[in-house]
């Protein structure tokens, strides 16, 4: 499966402790997300996505095996659901999956760094 990643785990070092793969960020490729725009999880400090069709999200994607997407998935717990989205790489567009709360739970006043 291919995740695109658009927030803490696009650091390395979070990605593989987390995976439980040290080196999985080896094989992260840039992508662009569009029509959509990253902003903070309410109550938390971390991101999520929020459908605008004037804004784009820069991330990268990977492919993970199931165990892999088992340790990613707990650490990103309850409030995200992984969703389908169409990205752009430099090979050209790809389905991939991110995770995204609901949009109740997202503070569209508070763009995430």
């Amino acid at each position: 499966m291919f995740l695109f990643l658009y927030g803490t785990l696009l650091d390395p070092a979070r990605l593989g402790r987390i995976s439980g793969e040290p080196g999985l960020a080896r094989r992260l490729r840039p992508a662009r997300l569009d029509g959509w725009r990253r902003v903070v999880l309410r109550g938390t400090p971390y991101p999520t996505l929020l459908r605008d069709p004037a804004s784009a999200v820069e991330g990268a994607v990977l492919r993970v095996g199931a165990a892999a997407l088992a340790r990613l998935s707990a650490y990103e717990g309850s409030a995200y659901r992984l969703q389908p989205v169409r990205v752009a790489t430099a090979r050209g567009a790809l389905v991939a999956r991110a995770w995204i709360a609901s949009p109740w739970r997202a503070d569209p006043g508070r763009p995430w760094p």
